[in-house]
């Protein structure tokens, strides 16, 4: 693949920087974070066929904490007699990987397993202390890192901030649940939902007592729980093929699924509109059950937090 033109990485380092990603660290490190996401955004292709790809870049942890922090067996090896390119070849960004360090070093990593969602992006990038770049082989690209994640949509990118950023604001008041299990129910909503296009709406009832009136659809759901990533799979699968709310308990486990919201006169009447129909309905629930955190997912990502009838957060591109 030929080299990226100056003019060219020159308007990528504008266009992430517009997005949300400040091109930080030494020039060494930019350069190659810039030459990357070039590399992923323009890939060969080979008889109609587009590779997927991942390379890791910069790890500043300890090596030896990484397979006990990301819970896979990860097998290394020196990849310095390979050209760059003839290197990216092997690194699916699924199971094997490339990893890259601004002193030349140039390493291929091998998991036991698959572990290319976004979820596993950020437990990655946390564990190695790394900036990540992914093209998924949907065709989707991410970039991974302290800052967060950045997907690119086709035309644009989309920023989305640490979880860590919204954690202060929705877990300030303690009468509002279990910081771990709203943390938990965020997470789900921005890289298992907003990142597969998944419109949702869930919410967290910390409050035993009953809720307001809602019409039950669907039969009552398995008792799939938020904490448990291996129950998160089938949830995220239900939550793609069905419309109305998943309402949570305390202790986020899953009680009630695809319920249409009734809000009360009052509700309609005093809490606007916000967005579309979900994003109002939930608005809306959220007033007549103050104690309850509403996380709105849209379709094409954002994600909005709503209690007591009020916006408590969203995605920073949320109009």
């Amino acid at each position: 693949m030929p080299e990226a033109a100056p003019g060219r990485l020159r308007r990528l380092a504008e266009e992430l920087e517009e997005s949300g990603l400040r091109l930080e660290g030494p020039q060494e490190f930019r350069e190659m974070l810039l030459h990357e996401i070039d590399a992923a955004l323009r890939p060969p292709v080979h008889e109609r066929r587009i590779a997927s790809s991942g390379t890791v870049l910069e790890p500043r942890s300890d090596p030896g904490t990484w397979e006990a922090g990301v819970k896979l067996r990860i097998k290394r090896g020196s990849a310095d007699k390979q050209p760059l390119t003839a290197a990216r070849r092997f690194a699916d960004g699924l199971s094997s990987w490339l990893l890259r360090r601004t002193d030349g070093a140039i390493e291929w990593m091998v998991f036991d397993r698959p572990a290319g969602s976004e979820r596993d992006l950020v437990v990655l990038a946390e564990v190695f202390d790394a900036t990540i770049i992914q093209r998924h082989p949907s065709g989707s690209v991410r970039i991974v890192g302290p800052f967060g994640v950045l997907r690119w949509q086709g035309f644009t990118w989309h920023h989305e901030p640490p979880i860590t950023s919204w954690i202060d604001t929705v877990t300030a008041s303690p009468d509002h649940g279990d910081s771990e299990v709203l943390e938990a129910l965020l997470e789900f909503a921005v890289h298992d939902l907003g990142s597969r296009g998944i419109g949702s709406l869930l919410i967290y009832r910390s409050d035993p007592s009953p809720g307001p009136p809602v019409e039950e659809r669907l039969p009552r759901p398995p008792h799939l729980r938020i904490r448990e990533a291996s129950e998160l799979a089938p949830l995220r699968h239900a939550l793609g093929q069905i419309d109305g709310a998943a309402v949570f308990d305390a202790e986020g486990v899953l009680r009630q699924l695809g319920v249409r919201l009734v809000p009360s006169n009052t509700a309609e009447e005093t809490v606007e509109a916000f967005r579309g129909t979900r994003h109002t309905s939930g608005r809306r629930y959220s007033f007549d059950d103050p104690l309850a955190t509403v996380i709105a997912v849209s379709e094409d990502g954002p994600v909005s937090v709503l209690r007591n009838g009020a916006v408590l957060g969203r995605s920073p591109d949320c109009d």
